[in-house]
């Protein structure tokens, strides 16, 4: 036979660790879709081509600004052959209308000038490891985990209130 403050505490234990499941839910959501609506664009780093500044794994926030805006050692995402990229600018050229860009593990300049048609924007702040999380988060897969995760955090909820009754019936 259990002791009255074991029947107190397992409640509790439920109730607190189902809200917590679910605030992490909501917090990681937030922090997926929070940002969008305050101008910014999101991507993950999968390439080297900016490290140690970048590392691969990380979630960039772009800012998006007209090319006359962006200034040399600013970091700029623009697209190349259906892909984002993320590289500093070395030169800004306003009349040829182009940056010229390097990837900072990179020895030498990129080959092909960017024009300003394919820029996105600055990168305002980048998140360690934050990038592939997105990735999983997303996806599928992960989009079940999220929803498996708040699903356990409601059924703790309803345990802990099935406890209670139970306790105060007894």
């Amino acid at each position: 036979m259990r002791s009255k403050s074991t029947k107190k505490w397992i409640p509790l234990l439920c109730n607190l660790l189902g809200c917590l499941l679910l605030i992490g839910v909501i917090l990681i959501s937030l922090s997926l879709t929070l940002p969008r609506t305050l101008g910014y664009e999101m991507y993950h780093v999968i390439s080297g081509s900016m490290e140690p500044t970048i590392p691969v794994g990380s979630l960039v926030y772009v800012e998006m600004l007209t090319p006359e805006e962006i200034q040399a050692e600013d970091i700029i995402a623009f697209r190349s052959n259906g892909t984002i990229i993320t590289h500093r600018v070395l030169r800004n050229r306003l009349v040829e209308g182009e940056f010229v860009t390097k990837g900072d593990a990179n020895a030498a300049a990129d080959m092909n000038a960017i024009a300003y048609e394919e820029l996105i924007g600055r990168v305002k702040y980048h998140i360690p490891v934050l990038g592939s999380l997105m990735a999983l988060w997303t996806s599928t897969l992960g989009k079940l985990y999220a929803l498996c995760v708040a699903a356990c955090g409601v059924m703790l909820n309803m345990l802990a209130g099935r406890l209670r009754e139970r306790a105060e019936e007894a």
